[in-house]
């Protein structure tokens, strides 16, 4: 009989008892709103800010409705403006095109290498079409930054990190988020932390901070916020920034609040369940590994493969049949996209040329979530699966 997995690949773990408590409390006092407060009490999410801020190491930290949220306000608080060009990764999702088109901006797509990285080669070749970049860590793949920052700040760019797959990574031991002017992150339920919907952003930059909280609805408050800058840092911004709502409410940041203290226990366990899968696919025919720079520190919440070499009908065969057996993957060489699998060229309402060398890439890529709720041992099941069926379609 063949072997099957039974397991969910979109389960997560329940939110900690403490966040569960702490949700009762806000529900029952029915202070949602992140301003409204009794008399000297601290919001969860001003409280939340801060504890950010101190897991990050930036001195500034605002959380907000959702990670799409985080990176249109990104954008406006740096100044892009409609019509202006930004550069963005060609291999991201669709949330990140969907913030540049919604500030009214154009994407500038740069290629992806095969280890599924930012092309640093031709985002060099496209520096001067653009002042900002918007750099997508996709799926949890870190360029080599000190090269990317270097190209960046020779050529005059402000670099807005997408953190979402990256909360508690880092490259060369600096946290994902703290390399460029702003860093963005998602809570949305498949990150790092999950509140359903959510998102941060950090910044060394007062003035950006500033403005980022002002464009969050801040209705003048922000001295409220305890991971903020200081209120002289608003005095000349206050009148002249647009209140586009998007603030985090209580009951999220209640939430999160004690999912941020576990986080580096979470990333060992995303770690091990990936070097689970890895062991079991190392040496599969046809099936080539996504290599790791040794001075990248991920988070192993989801496991990339390419198939180089693999016609169309034959990957989608292998999709199919692994499906068959429980194991949920996800092809980005789809001719249409599926789920989250879309990409550059399925962004219409940003139309790019042809990007032949990323082309070739993503039509032979796989992808698969890593939730909590797996075990080594479904890992290793998991694995055992997709070899058998690369075996069978290569044989």
């Amino acid at each position: 009989m063949t072997t099957r997995f039974t397991g969910s690949f979109t389960q997560q773990e329940p939110i900690p008892e403490a966040g569960v408590e702490a949700a009762l409390r806000v529900m029952r006092h029915g202070r949602l709103h992140r301003y409204d407060t009794a008399g000297d009490e601290v919001s969860e999410t001003a409280a939340l800010e801060e504890e950010f801020a101190a897991l990050t190491g930036a001195p500034y930290a605002l959380a907000v409705a959702s990670g799409g949220y985080a990176l249109a306000c990104a954008l406006r608080a740096v100044g892009v403006a409609p019509g202006d060009p930004v550069l963005t990764n060609a291999f991201t999702l669709a949330p990140v095109p969907g913030a540049i088109a919604s500030v009214g901006a154009r994407p500038v797509y740069v290629g992806v290498t095969e280890g599924l990285v930012i092309d640093l080669e031709d985002l060099a070749a496209k520096a001067g079409q653009a002042r900002v970049l918007m750099l997508s860590h996709m799926r949890g793949h870190i360029c080599d930054m000190d090269r990317l920052m270097a190209l960046c700040d020779a050529q005059g760019i402000t670099v807005i990190e997408d953190c979402a797959h990256t909360m508690g990574a880092a490259w060369d031991g600096t946290l994902s988020g703290r390399h460029g002017a702003i860093g963005c992150y998602s809570t949305q339920t498949y990150k790092h932390a999950n509140s359903g919907e959510g998102g941060f952003l950090v910044s060394d930059d007062a003035t950006l901070m500033a403005r980022a909280i002002l464009l969050s609805g801040s209705y003048m408050l922000y001295d409220r916020h305890r991971a903020a800058p200081p209120p002289e840092a608003f005095e000349d911004l206050r009148y002249d920034t647009p209140n586009v709502s998007g603030r985090m409410d209580n009951l999220r940041a209640a939430i999160l609040r004690p999912q941020l203290g576990t986080l580096p226990e979470r990333v060992q366990r995303w770690n091990a369940l990936y070097a689970a899968v890895e062991e079991g696919l190392r040496g599969t025919p046809g099936l080539r590994l996504v290599p790791r720079d040794p001075r990248e520190s991920f988070v192993g919440s989801s496991f990339q493969a390419r198939l180089p070499g693999w016609p169309p009908d034959r990957i989608a065969d292998l999709v199919h049949r692994c499906a068959a057996r429980g194991v949920v993957l996800k092809w980005f060489g789809a001719p249409e996209p599926a789920g989250y699998t879309s990409r550059y060229d399925s962004w219409r309402y940003a139309p790019a040329p042809a990007m032949p060398a990323t082309d070739r890439i993503l039509a032979t890529l796989i992808d698969m979530r890593l939730p909590l709720t797996f075990s080594a041992d479904d890992c290793r099941l998991i694995a055992a699966i997709i070899r058998d069926e690369a075996v069978a379609l290569c044989a």
